[in-house]
């Protein structure tokens, strides 16, 4: 019976890569690896890949899984070297290409600006719908039933603040115009006994927002800020429009 043919050096990385060859196999390989970039390529891909040869515990003639660095009671088949191999390299592959999509993602939000923002809403793999969230406080602003409002002369600023009550306490979204930056600030819901209670904080850039007068048409529309309180809506007071500094901006009576 004629003898089987040696491996090719190229099909020889996945035994090298878990160690299986005997020294002169290794030796070879390794004369060979010096000179071709291929197989070096291959190589460094497939580093990392010890923790697998537990998978060859069942293997008959091991009666335990061995330690890294130490060899094989009994070699595995060609046949299950090439399934591993094949197997990191897919899953290699495939932490590529999850990477290339959110760099990917990442360049699409920075192009398309703040309104291509998209949150997933529901449970299951099916049913996910996305939905941009700057449209969403707007939207959710308009539908609230309960709106109030306030300006102050002093710093220029006005807001609105729609409410409508849940099981939780209240769901508000807060209308911010007449306010230039930098600023960081928060949307403070008041009790009537005193409590206070932050709904969300943003900041504001130097150009501001709601600005009539603004030369770039994004300063001229007003910010819309959500949120949420355990305060129910006869338990608030007023809001306060903060900054981080404490200057209040401008005040909304409940």
């Amino acid at each position: 019976m004629q003898g089987s043919q040696a491996p090719n050096e190229h099909e020889t990385v996945g035994a090298y890569a878990l160690g299986i060859l005997d020294d002169a196999e290794a030796t070879a390989f390794e004369a060979h690896l010096a000179g071709c970039e291929w197989c070096a390529q291959q190589l460094d891909e497939l580093a990392g890949m010890e923790p697998m040869l537990a998978a060859l515990a069942d293997l008959p003639g091991t009666g335990s899984t061995p330690a890294i660095g130490e060899s094989l009671s009994a070699k595995p088949s060609p046949r299950l070297v090439e399934k591993l191999v094949d197997e990191v390299s897919e899953r290699r592959a495939l932490k590529r290409r999850k990477g290339f999509y959110l760099v990917a993602a990442a360049a699409a939000l920075i192009i398309g600006g703040p309104l291509t923002v998209m949150a997933v809403n529901g449970g299951g793999d099916s049913g996910q719908t996305a939905t941009p969230l700057a449209a969403t406080a707007q939207t959710t602003f308009d539908q609230l039933p309960d709106k109030i409002s306030g300006t102050d002369s002093t710093t220029g600023a006005s807001a609105t603040v729609a409410m409508g009550e849940k099981d939780w306490g209240t769901s508000a979204v807060l209308q911010l115009k007449g306010v230039k930056g930098p600023l960081k600030c928060s949307l403070i819901a008041v009790g009537k006994h005193g409590d206070r209670q932050t709904l969300g904080s943003w900041s504001v850039p130097d150009e501001g927002y709601g600005i009539p007068d603004a030369k770039a048409d994004k300063a001229k529309k007003p910010l819309y800020i959500g949120g949420g309180t355990a305060l129910k809506p006869n338990e608030i007071d007023h809001f306060e429009v903060m900054t981080f500094d404490g200057k209040k901006l401008v005040e909304v009576h409940a």
